[in-house]
């Protein structure tokens, strides 16, 4: 899904090495940049204005901030980044990846925006998010995060007791459909090929959940609000609210010179940057936070990942100017 652009006022991008960029502007991106920032570490966050979650009316499961709106968890997460000293520039990455590193062997990369400038940092924080693929029903993309949601967590309070219809795209659905049982009496499972064995559709059948075979052809709007769906042999089937298990893919566009590893998540679910502890990436002085590694993590999650990994973007440099300075001190005194 593409998503929104959000516009707001870009700081300039600096010309000296910084300490930390980070490619993303969300909530771990944000929370990625604040915690070295607090420490007088110089970073800049590049982001493209295209947060994941724009369509949605507000974030939830979040203590404190639950309800409130996106652009505004955004604005305030920018405005506290600026307050330590932190740069937003509003603008798209080209291309990253690494430089020659200082004369002490301390890592260097360079990162290029769309637009020709270019920034040299000493650390790469990748909090890009990602990318969900809905299926290709007709009419489905319009309502995507109002009436069609992917996340009994994020939405499902605010679709308690409404008709709800699961469109299935692979065994995940299966598990979409237990917990939206949790939220509604009145659940259809549409399987749209995919397979139930006998021991599904038995606790389908104890859970009252209404299994459809016959595949879905298009979405149905009526008055700008999503009615139901219409079935390839005509039947008509009213629902308010469709969930679906997206394929989810990290952002990782203009990021391929940083060799980052990545893999596949089983059944077909979606493609991550893989990382150890903090978010650490396998390629030294690159770490990742939020979506585009974990994917099924909310808000709250993202955030603290990027906290963490910020933390360790303040650590390992602060050991590394303390090498360097102590290789300078007995140099000196020779």
């Amino acid at each position: 899904m593409s998503a929104r652009t959000s516009r707001y006022e870009s700081d300039a991008l600096p010309t000296e090495t910084v300490d930390a960029v980070v490619i993303g502007g969300g909530a771990a991106g944000l929370n990625g940049a604040l915690v070295p920032a607090r420490s007088r570490r110089s970073v800049v966050v590049i982001d493209s204005g295209t947060p994941r979650n724009a369509p949605a009316a507000a974030v939830h499961g979040f203590i404190v901030l639950d309800g409130t709106s996106p652009p505004e968890i955004l604005r305030r997460g920018r405005r506290q980044v600026r307050e330590y000293g932190g740069r937003i520039v509003l603008g798209e990455v080209a291309t990253a990846g690494p430089a020659a590193p200082s004369a002490e062997g301390d890592p260097r990369f360079t990162v290029t925006l769309t637009d020709g400038r270019t920034l040299t940092a000493r650390r790469v924080l990748v909090a890009t998010g990602l990318r969900d693929v809905l299926p290709e029903v007709p009419g489905l993309a319009e309502h995507w995060g109002h009436s069609v949601v992917p996340c009994p967590y994020c939405h499902g309070y605010e679709v308690r007791d409404e008709p709800i219809g699961i469109l299935a795209t692979g065994p995940a659905s299966v598990h979409h459909a237990w917990l939206f049982r949790q939220l509604t009496d009145d659940l259809v499972y549409f399987t749209r090929g995919t397979g139930l064995d006998s021991g599904t559709r038995a606790r389908f059948a104890a859970r009252a959940i209404r299994v459809i075979e016959t595949d879905v052809r298009e979405v149905v709007t009526e008055q700008g609000a999503l009615a139901g769906v219409r079935l390839t042999d005509g039947t008509f089937v009213g629902r308010r609210i469709l969930a679906v298990a997206t394929r989810m893919r990290a952002r990782t566009e203009g990021l391929e010179g940083l060799r980052l590893p990545v893999e596949d998540l089983p059944d077909n679910m979606g493609r991550r940057i893989a990382s150890a502890m903090a978010g650490a990436t396998g390629v030294p002085g690159v770490w990742v936070a939020g979506n585009a590694t974990d994917l099924t993590a909310q808000v709250g999650a993202s955030a603290a990942a990027g906290a963490l990994a910020g933390s360790h973007i303040n650590a390992v440099p602060a050991a590394a100017d303390t090498d360097a300075a102590l290789a300078a001190a007995r140099k000196a005194t020779g």
